[in-house]
């Protein structure tokens, strides 16, 4: 596959280069397209359409076991994959029709003996229809992006949340959920002492029934309030199976919520996942290393730094009882410091 890939660049690199000289021998007097070379280009020129097509087809249909999986994992995300849907559905669409316009006119109305151009000014209501076709298009689209991302963003009618704490720094996470009063107690990057490593004020009674983490487990059909802080440059949290990502930003809090509806072990049954892993599976085993299986990640999607790729914590979704066992046999930061 590398090989064909060079070749191609190869091919192009020396096509352009045939080109420029091309122009050059045009910039000398008397120099005119004869009717030949006119039909030899327009011809190149539907081929070229006709390769710009196949090549999307293909990359649409080898590309698609490295995509995310269809199944979205939390309850807010099917509203940002409709979107999504939505978006891509209107640009693929305007795509075609556009490319294929442009390569069947330049190849109809390539250069022919006899043939004028005609010069044609403007055309006010042409112009009003390009004008307002895309505007109204556009419009729609961005009002109902903000209804969707308002929707997903809206916390406030969330009834009995998980809430959990997620302070980022180069280059990994930490995490401490709300403990039995659901109150995160205050953190500041002046608290950091010893193990204290999230700046977690010990003084405030919200602080004593933290629970620190180094892996997230969420419980599904529950809502999730994530609060996020950043100790030294801005990151920017990705859970691309939840359709979920906001920045943390050094000296603010910012937050998302969602509400996960598939466990970890139901999303390794899913077909996308498991057409993904066994692909990478098959590239692992070539190389002599051992097979991995599926996990939900908080990633960091912001280059926050050389090792920024290494920044990743594993997410456990299960079902609420197995979650509560699970949360339960966590020590509180005041029982770690304390120890």
């Amino acid at each position: 596959m590398k090989a064909l890939f060079f070749i191609l660049i190869f091919f192009v690199i020396g096509t352009a280069f045939w080109q420029f000289f091309k122009l050059l021998g045009l910039t000398k007097k008397d120099q005119v397209a004869t009717e030949k070379e006119n039909d030899i280009n327009g011809w190149l020129m539907l081929g070229l359409g006709g390769f710009v097509y196949g090549l999307m087809l293909y990359s649409m249909f080898q590309g698609r076991v490295v995509l995310l999986p269809r199944l979205s994992a939390s309850l807010e995300g099917e509203d940002i994959d409709n979107l999504f849907v939505i978006t891509m559905g209107l640009i693929l669409v305007v795509q075609f029709i556009t490319q294929f316009l442009i390569y069947y006119f330049t190849f109809k109305y390539r250069g022919t003996k006899g043939r004028k151009a005609m010069f044609y000014a403007d055309s006010h209501k042409l112009e009003m229809w390009w004008t307002i076709t895309p505007t109204v298009v556009l419009s729609v689209l961005i009002i109902y992006g903000l209804w969707t991302w308002n929707n997903v963003q809206d916390l406030s009618d969330a009834e009995n949340p998980l809430i959990i704490e997620v302070y980022a720094k180069q280059f990994q996470w930490e995490a401490r959920y709300a403990g039995e009063d659901n109150q995160l107690g205050l953190g500041h990057v002046n608290f950091i002492k010893g193990i204290n490593t999230m700046g977690v004020d010990m003084s405030d009674k919200n602080s004593a029934d933290d629970i620190p983490v180094r892996e997230l487990h969420l419980p599904k059909g529950r809502k999730v309030i994530f609060k996020f802080r950043s100790q030294d440059v801005m990151h920017s949290a990705y859970m691309p199976h939840f359709r979920a990502q906001i920045n943390c930003v050094p000296g603010m809090v910012t937050s998302f919520g969602f509400t996960p509806t598939v466990t970890t072990e139901e999303m390794r049954l899913n077909e996308d996942t498991k057409a993904k892993f066994d692909a990478i599976n098959e590239l692992r085993v070539e190389e002599g290393k051992e097979e991995v299986e599926f996990d939900y990640l908080l990633l960091c999607n912001k280059i926050c730094g050389a090792s920024h790729y290494n920044m990743q914590m594993k997410v456990v979704v299960q079902e609420e009882e197995d979650f509560n066992k699970w949360l339960k046999e966590q020590k509180t930061l005041a029982q770690v410091i304390n120890n």
